[in-house]
């Protein structure tokens, strides 16, 4: 599945270091001037997923594959980006291209590095980032609602009903509320979707701090929970490191994960993914769905034939494949269900599709 997160952010937080991080790519420029980064550049991620390292001992295949998110490391914003200030217009065109936004936070001082209003000041740089992007989505509110108010007056229940949504839209964005965060149905985020408002995208913070250990509890009740902090410096220090050593270096920094696997964890959590893994001698697979998937859909996932011609799926809990050491201990005990079209995927299911 392509889906993917822009980095966003001031010039000069972090953002293509932790792009670079990332994705093991030098090849966005990390300059200390506004606009060092004019065209999105983009990474495919390896998400990390211990359970696959764990299947593939006990499979033991040719290849271990795992699932990817995209990242989109996106030009700086800066105040009156709406209006198209700066590189405004295209960095907006390129938010709304992306499934989620990753905003990058600085927090860390550095009297090398220029910040671009002249202080350090996350809750500031938050508010300027969030807010153009309300504008942003307010103008396309706005061109919306003129042409949607016109057909209502036809008495179009359709149009009548769009119109009133628009409308509530539009104040709630003029009272500086993201979309996100405007009470809707589910239908009626469907009624607004082709118009990419940037404000309706889920959003994580990525804190850039020296303070790798702090306490975001009072960010939290502030900006909402999903929030990491990470060292984006630091972080490129330990990708630089053998895989032995960077594990050795994250336990002695008194952390189960870096900085890095926790944002990438958080992202694809963020877009309602899962994961569902596939094994055998050849390759043991990890498969990215969405949250809610049936079968025969996660198995289109695959290929397109599997879910057409989808006629059921033998599933084997992830526990029970572990502590059984694999497919035939857990068929011989009974382990493997047989589910057909209404099964509804959990997250680690060991499958094996059958079709036609």
């Amino acid at each position: 599945m392509a889906l993917s997160i822009g980095i966003v952010g001031l010039p000069n937080v972090g953002k293509s270091t932790l792009f670079n991080v990332l994705t093991q790519n030098k090849s966005a420029e990390a300059s200390n001037y506004p606009f060092c980064t004019i065209d999105p550049n983009v990474g495919i991620v390896k998400v990390p997923d211990e359970r696959l390292e764990k299947i593939a001992s006990i499979s033991n295949p040719t290849k271990i594959i795992p699932t990817t998110i995209e990242f989109v490391d996106i030009a700086g914003l800066v105040s009156g980006a709406s209006k198209g200030e700066g590189l405004g217009n295209k960095f907006l065109s390129h938010i709304r291209e992306c499934d989620a936004i990753c905003e990058v936070v600085r927090e860390f001082k550095d009297g090398n590095i220029i910040h671009v209003n002249g202080k350090i000041d996350p809750d500031g740089d938050k508010e300027t980032i969030n807010l153009e992007l309300i504008l942003a989505d307010l103008a396309t509110v706005t061109k919306s609602l003129d042409k949607v108010a016109k057909d209502a007056k036809s008495g179009n229940k359709e149009s009548v009903a769009l119109r009133d949504l628009l409308t509530r839209v539009k104040e709630g964005l003029e009272n500086e509320k993201a979309v996100r965060d405007i009470d809707m149905s589910t239908e009626e985020k469907l009624s607004i979707k082709s118009l990419s408002l940037l404000t309706a995208k889920p959003i994580v913070y990525a804190l850039n701090t020296k303070d790798i250990s702090k306490d975001l509890t009072e960010l939290k009740a502030k900006w909402g929970d999903d929030i990491i902090a990470l060292d984006a410096k630091m972080e490129e220090e330990i990708a630089s490191m053998d895989p032995g050593d960077q594990k050795e270096y994250i336990e002695e920094l008194g952390l189960d994960s870096s900085g890095l696997d926790k944002l990438i964890k958080a992202s694809y959590k963020l877009l309602g993914l899962s994961t569902y893994f596939t094994t055998g001698k050849e390759e043991t697979r990890a498969w990215t769905y969405k949250n809610g998937f049936k079968a025969p859909q996660a198995a289109g996932v695959i290929h397109t034939d599997f879910e057409k011609g989808f006629i059921r799926a033998e599933i084997i809990k992830y526990n029970d494949f572990i502590e059984n050491n694999g497919e035939a201990n857990c068929r011989e005990k009974g382990l493997i269900k047989t589910e057909g079209k209404d099964y509804v995927m959990q997250d680690g299911d060991i499958c094996h599709f059958l079709f036609n």
